[in-house]
Order: structure tokens, then C-alpha cells, then sequence
């Protein structure tokens, strides 16, 4: 098929104001051009890609956040001659692709804007009457198998059949920044992907446990944020390490050894929380899911969290295992998660899961939390 371009559509971003709707509308622009080379216009809801690669275009665009969906199109002048030489003409390519023979039931559903000297039901039905000059199909508009699509805006038509689903969500870069937690397991990258898809630019915090884990964890880290950077065009994901075994051997040598995994996740909140107020920052992100592993039990939800200004965000707080995976096997993760990294061997062998919040902070105060959480960030390294 010899398609002009690509129309792409968006969904929450048209029901904004005028002024919000434009500016969500020129970072969607924007992010397009980032991820492949091509040309973009905007008019009315909809937007026009002229890809230099088409099938890079085609691949790519279901990496970028605010397009719901999007078809290869043939475009054409809004005059009946025109539309039936194009139509007539993209219908023998579908019967060269074996899409349509004389026993595939079609329909057409044409989309109007603009002024016109014609409805929509009768640019449908003449378009229908093209596509059987040229094969008999059955038309059936209630259970077609095949469906081509009509839209006349103004001036020009467009025809195509394939509704391609993108990612959703909104543009990436219109909702702020957010540090999200990610370790090389699989739930924090996938947390890391929602909070993207909601328009978040993410800054990538991860926690280096050596001696207590080997390389092959920050090896994994730099794997996951790279399949996550394939969703980042226009917005490149920013990554820091902290150097954590020294906390971590802190808070097992003074503080009870149950108490291990609450003081490290409390760290690595107010690590995080001061990593987002030097780079501006609105709120963490972390791959939660309540009940999951022993800092997730809501009490220790409750101790870790506390002391932490800024909001904790946890988008997986309600899906099960089986709903991540599936999440993460849809966007490139889960086999990286799966790379055996060796693990912690900082975690207890009883580890705490009603923590008491007074309990906590003594525990805390003994280790003396807030000098090794400034020696940590104090080191806090880039690996962009």
C-alpha cells in the first residue's frame, strides 16, 4: 500500500482548555520528532506524521505517551472524482494483500468535519457503491470483517483501515519531574513506565548495596532504564546511584536485625527526598504493592514513609504479581527483571512486618540515621 503519512490521535488531552490542550499538544509534537525523523502538523484533534522511514514510523509511534492509537493513510482531495479514484485504487491493494475478496463483509464509516455539500451517510454510501464496482463484497455495517475508514476534513480526505493502538496516557514532560526508586526486579521499572505514561519525566535512583549485592544489580539497573528510554524520546530518563552499604551496615551492626529492611527503605525515601528537592523534583515513585515482601505490609508502609515531605507515589499499590508481569512483559522488562542479579544478603532472616512507628524511631536515632543518609547522598553519582 502506498500510504502518504500517518494520522495519529489523542484521548484526555481534548477534553483540556484551549491553552492546555495546545501546549499538551506541541510536547506530544515534539516527543514525535524526537523518537523518528519526520514531519508534523496539528489541526483540529488530530495529528499529520510524514515519516522519512514509514515502518520506523509505524514501530515507533506505539513508544510514544498521549497517542491512543494511530493508521497508515492514503490521503486524497475531497471531490467525489478524487475519492473514487483512490478508493478504487486502495481497495485493489487490499485484494492484493488478501484483506478482501468477494466473500469478506466490509463497511465504510466516514467522518465528516468541515462544510460539505453532502452528509456522512451519503459519502458512506457512495463509497461503499466504489468499493463494490471494483469487488462484490457483502456489506454488513453491524459485524464487518473488514472496516474502511472515511474521514473528510475539509479540503481532504482520508482512507485507511487499521486502527492501531498506542500507548495512551499523556505526553511525556507535561506533569513534571518524579525520582523514581529502581532496583533490577520487576516491579520498580514498570512503576518507573505508568508514572512516564501519566506525562512524568523520571530521574532514576538506585541504591549500589555493595557488599551485600554483587555488580550484576547496577548492570540490570542500566538495562532496565535503557528498554525505559525507548518511551522517553524528547525527555531522556536521568540516572543517580548511591553507594548504600555503608548504611546498610550500619543499621544491621546498631539497630535490631529485624529492623533491617524498614531503615533501608526509610533511607532510600529521604535519600530520594533530597535528590528531588536539588533537582526539582514534585514527588517519589516506588514499585509497591501492599503485602508483596515485608516492607510493603501497610504498618511498614506507614514507618518507612514517615519523616518524608514530599509525596510518595506508588502506582502498583494495588495490582497483584501477576498484573506487573504482565505489564512488564508488555514493555520490554520482564526478561532483563528475570537476569539473576544474585540478591541481598542484608535481608534478615525474620525480617519486621508490623513495624511500631515509636520502635522505628528509635531504631533511627540509634543507628543515627540522618548522618549516614548525608555521607550516602553526599557521594551520589551520575551514570548519564
Amino acid at each position: 500500500m502506498n500510504y502518504d503519512l500517518i494520522l495519529a490521535r489523542y484521548g484526555e488531552i481534548g477534553v483540556k482548555s484551549s491553552k492546555i490542550r495546545a501546549r499538551f499538544e506541541k510536547r506530544l509534537v515534539k516527543n514525535i520528532k524526537a523518537t523518528f525523523e519526520c514531519k508534523v502538523e496539528r489541526n483540529q484533534g488530530r495529528i499529520y506524521i510524514h515519516p522519512k522511514n514509514f515502518d520506523e514510523g509505524i514501530e515507533k509511534l506505539n513508544h510514544v505517551f498521549g497517542v491512543v492509537s494511530y493508521s497508515p493513510v492514503v490521503s486524497t482531495k475531497t471531490t467525489y472524482e478524487d475519492i473514487e479514484k483512490d478508493l478504487t485504487e486502495y481497495v485493489k491493494e487490499l485484494i492484493k494483500e488478501n484483506l478482501i475478496d468477494e466473500n469478506t463483509k466490509f463497511a465504510i464509516k466516514c467522518r465528516r468535519v468541515g462544510n460539505h455539500d453532502f452528509t456522512s451517510q451519503e459519502m458512506g454510501a457512495y463509497c461503499g457503491k466504489v468499493v463494490r464496482n471494483v469487488v462484490s463484497a457483502p456489506v454488513d455495517l453491524t459485524n464487518p470483517d473488514l472496516t474502511i475508514f472515511v474521514e473528510v476534513r475539509e479540503d481532504d480526505t482520508y482512507i485507511f483501515h487499521e486502527k492501531i493502538r498506542g500507548p495512551g496516557g499523556l505526553p511525556l514532560g507535561t506533569q513534571g519531574k518524579v525520582v523514581a526508586l529502581i532496583s533490577s526486579g520487576i516491579d520498580s521499572p514498570v512503576a518507573a513506565y505508568l508514572m512516564m505514561k501519566r506525562g512524568c519525566e523520571v530521574i532514576a535512583l538506585h541504591f549500589n548495596n555493595n557488599p551485600f549485592s554483587g555488580p550484576k544489580v547496577t548492570e540490570n539497573f542500566n538495562l532496565l532504564v535503557d528498554q525505559l528510554n525507548t518511551y522517553a524520546k524528547g525527555s531522556p530518563i536521568k540516572k543517580r546511584v548511591v553507594d548504600y552499604g555503608e548504611y546498610l551496615q550500619t543499621a544491621k551492626a546498631k539497630a535490631p536485625e529485624r529492623m533491617t529492611c524498614v531503615l533501608c527503605k526509610s533511607g532510600m525515601y529521604k535519600i530520594a527526598e533530597k535528590l528531588a528537592t536539588e533537582l526539582g523534583a514534585n514527588a517519589i515513585v516506588d514499585g509497591s504493592s501492599v503485602g508483596q515482601v515485608a516492607s510493603q505490609t501497610l504498618p511498614n508502609i506507614l514507618v518507612t514513609r514517615y519523616g518524608v515531605d514530599i509525596p510518595i507515589l506508588s502506582p502498583l499499590i494495588g495490582l497483584d504479581k501477576e498484573e506487573i508481569t504482565a505489564i512488564a512483559k508488555d514493555i520490554g522488562t520482564f526478561k532483563i527483571s528475570e537476569i539473576d542479579d544474585g540478591g541481598c544478603s542484608a535481608v534478615p532472616r525474620y525480617p519486621q512486618t508490623h513495624a511500631d512507628l515509636d520502635f522505628s524511631k528509635k531504631a533511627c536515632k540509634d543507628m543515627n540515621q540522618d548522618e549516614y543518609i548525608q555521607k550516602a547522598y553526599e557521594n551520589i553519582r551520575r551514570l548519564d
